[in-house]
């Protein structure tokens, strides 16, 4: 099969190459692009850092149920991990960006900093111990296009863009609609998918605009478990959780006689069912002689949305705006049991939840100096971010004793209800001395109330030295503020240790426990940033660009290794602690090191009057390394970092990529081709580390125009059937490890209709 892929590939190449011989075309302009520059928008191929731009119509042309996914197969530099059976990150769709972890990203929408979600990956998968951004609460249909900065970008834009920066740009349809209906599953039978989209363009005033954008979005389980040999039937359920989204999006600009205003906002509701890991008769054989297969319902509510407004004064254009977001998160666990508590225990259980805001006032100001040498651009703001962060405590029964299977309810020792304030400042400049080379510098000093302060900065240079060849270069420093969540999070959950399910406490850094096992207050991860790149154009339409980066970070935040033994168990008799028996917290205790290098080509070609053909080859490759590991200064023995911890950090994603996306539209016809290779992977779901092999996978879309109006789009995902590598001995029916990028739901079928007004 692979063999056949690759040579669909190369007979691809070949149709292009023909077609280019056919009709040779002429020069085409690109995406703009606004994300890594706050000069007039630009090319990606004009850019000092490498930006990929994918256009709305690109990514809902696939036949994925969601951002995440899509953009997992067509950005080599994008991993999108995809667990099953831990529920903050079943339930959280966090994505990467160059092998990092998933907060190492800025997520923007419309240029405005993003909230973050409220839960914190406590499981033990890619994204462990991080807040991340969750994409899917932004319906696709709301999508103008998707800007990726694989760069370090904290100078220009804060904390957290370490890794690079994705930017969201909402539509701005001032007429007409669009309505999608599209149904799918499994070829198994499950993962049934229902989809409906709406957006809807609304003209205000002479020149302004009002949009907006619904989705509802339903997903079944999938399972790909096997029978459980310790049973005799299939137990539990590998695959992705039971889902209905409901996303809405509204986007809109309306200039007045000296002053614009603007603003946007998205709201969704999420609800799903995921499952942890079976429980076997003997956990409680009164009440469930079969053993039992706890359900953790999730209820998140997420509101964001900003207010601004932008003029010009004294030839210097500002723009003022105020940017708020929230996210809640509520947990509850059924079918379970609370062995502490007996026949008298419920089979439900209010887990309790978690609380999340944002909000931002941005004020910058900006000039473009067109007779200074050969143009230049300066650009200056101040900004001021409030947060805070809760803990709802679950229903006592949830908690006490061994707690609820499954899920324990939160329970801080102390309350959790935190807050913070931050304050920016900031100069951003670009100058060009001679036409064709940009230099670029930028500066930031941010102020935290809960760990100082910070200064960064970055440089930048683009130079195009023949018409058909440029040269790039950046150099920075960058920061990632500890998160409230990883300063004071706690709680008890469920998981496995050497095979074996336990209570594990995560505990705050300032919390005596942690304290008595080594923990100290966080410091913000420090980086820095190193990249280059070529850029050719050799012709229209074609485009081949190559980077190599280095990413060096200190202090980096992560939740420790679950420690345990005679010393950990004497603290938590101490302190009157039952129902944990392993400790973690978070700390700073590694520095690493990514090296990689991305390359692209892309190419398009008019074929005959009505038709084109678009190529697009990229490849990643990403290694990830520890330089050094603090030594726990209490108990020396007790690593605050293992095997099973740093791998990760820096195994647990595909080293490298490589995507191949081929698009042909011939008149009423378009075609779709995308072809994805996950390069290898090591991880440890059952304590000894395994190297996973490369996966290749086939996606097929193609659509016809029945009228004007109507369109039919139907396609396969992942054609090829392909599933990761099994889990060496693996005795519970789960075949497939929960780390890589390629997920486990085998191949897929679906069916779209869309309708233009």
């Amino acid at each position: 099969m692979r063999r056949n892929i690759l040579c669909g590939v190369a007979g691809l190449a070949l149709m292009a190459g023909q077609a280019w011989a056919e009709a040779p075309p002429e020069g085409e302009l690109g995406e703009l692009v606004v994300v890594g520059s706050r000069g007039a928008a630009r090319l990606a191929t004009e850019t000092s850092s490498p930006v990929d731009v994918f256009t709305g119509e690109e990514l809902t042309a696939r036949g994925f149920n969601d951002l995440s996914k899509v953009l997992q197969f067509v950005s080599p530099s994008f991993n999108f991990p995809r667990s099953a059976t831990g529920p903050s990150a079943a339930n959280t769709r966090s994505a990467s960006l160059r092998g990092l972890s998933p907060d190492q990203v800025l997520v923007l929408v419309n240029g405005r900093r993003r909230h973050s979600s409220s839960v914190l990956n406590f499981n033990n998968n890619i994204g462990r111990g991080t807040v991340p951004i969750d994409f899917n609460t932004i319906p696709a249909s709301a999508i103008a296009r998707v800007e990726v900065l694989r760069d370090g970008a904290a100078a220009q834009y804060g904390s957290d863009a370490i890794a690079g920066v994705i930017n969201i740009v909402l539509p701005d349809d001032a007429e007409g609609g669009l309505g999608t209906y599209q149904i799918g599953a499994t070829e198994n039978g499950d993962g049934e998918t229902a989809i409906g989209t709406l957006r809807h363009g609304f003209k205000l005033g002479e020149d302004g605009f009002l949009t907006l954008s619904a989705e509802a979005r339903y997903r079944n389980a999938t399972n790909s478990a096997r029978v459980d040999p310790r049973v005799g039937r299939v137990t539990q359920r590998h695959g992705d959780p039971e889902s209905l989204d409901l996303n809405f999006a509204a986007n809109a600009e309306a200039p007045l006689s000296q002053v614009t205003l603007y603003g946007f906002a998205t709201a969704a509701h999420r609800t799903s069912e995921s499952t942890p890991l079976f429980r076997l008769p003997s956990v409680a054989p009164a009440i469930y002689p079969l053993g039992f297969l706890p359900l953790i319902e999730f209820d998140m509510v997420d509101l964001g949305g900003a207010v601004g407004a932008r003029g010009e004064v004294a030839g210097w254009d500002w723009d003022l705006s105020n940017t708020a977001g929230y996210n809640r998160g509520d947990f509850a666990v059924s079918n379970s049991v609370n062995t502490s508590l007996g026949a008298a225990s419920p089979r439900r259980f209010e887990s309790g939840g978690t609380r999340y805001g944002q909000n931002l006032v941005n004020l910058t100001f900006s000039r473009r100096f067109d007779a200074v040498m050969a143009g230049s651009n300066l650009a200056a703001g101040l900004e001021h971010r409030f947060e805070s962060f809760k803990i709802v405590p679950g229903e006592p029964a949830s908690f006490q004793g061994a707690g609820a299977q499954g899920f324990p309810g939160y329970n801080p020792p102390s309350p959790v209800d935190v807050d913070r304030t931050a304050f920016s400042a900031f100069v951003d400049g670009e100058l060009s001395p001679v036409k064709g080379l940009d230099l670029g510098l930028a500066a930031r000093y941010e102020n935290y109330s809960d760990f100082g302060d910070q200064t960064i900065g970055k440089a930048s240079l683009f130079w195009r030295a023949t018409d058909w060849m440029a040269v790039r270069a950046t150099a920075s420093t960058g920061f990632r503020a500890p998160a409230l969540q990883q300063q004071h999070f706690a709680t008890v959950t469920s998981q496995l240790s050497g095979g074996q399910l336990v209570n594990v406490g995560t505990f705050a850094v300032s919390d005596p426990v942690s304290r008595a096992l080594g923990a100290s207050d966080l410091k913000p991860e420090t980086s820095r940033n190193v990249s280059a790149g070529v850029i050719f154009t050799p012709m229209p339409r074609l485009s081949i660009t190559a980077d190599v980066f280095r990413i060096d970070i200190d202090d980096r935040i992560a939740l420790s290794e679950s420690l345990s033994g005679p010393a950990v168990t004497a603290i938590l008799t101490a302190r009157g602690i039952t129902n944990a028996s392993q400790v973690r917290f978070f700390t700073n205790a590694a520095d690493t090191r990514t090296e990689g290098w991305e390359a692209a080509i892309n190419w398009s070609t008019p074929i005959s009057t009505e038709g084109k053909l678009i190529l697009t080859l990229a490849y990643g490759a990403f290694d990830n390394d520890v330089k050094s590991l603090a030594v726990n200064p209490v108990l020396p023995a007790l690593a605050l970092l293992g095997p099973t911890s740093i791998g990760v950090l820096t195994d647990a994603q595909p080293r490298n990529k490589i995507t191949f996306n081929a698009g042909l539209d011939m008149g009423r016809w378009s075609l779709l081709a995308d072809v994805v290779r996950f390069g290898k992977y090591r991880s440890s779901p059952l304590g000894p580390t395994q190297v996973f092999g490369d996966e290749i996978t086939l996606d097929l879309t193609g659509s016809f125009e029945i009228n004007k109006t109507l369109s039919i789009h139907a396609g396969v995902i992942n054609a090829t059937d392909e599933h990761p590598d099994e889990v060496i001995g693996s005795n519970d029916g789960r075949p497939y490890t929960e780390a890589g990028g390629l997920g486990v739901d085998g191949r897929e079928y679906f069916v779209r209709l869309s309708a233009r007004f």
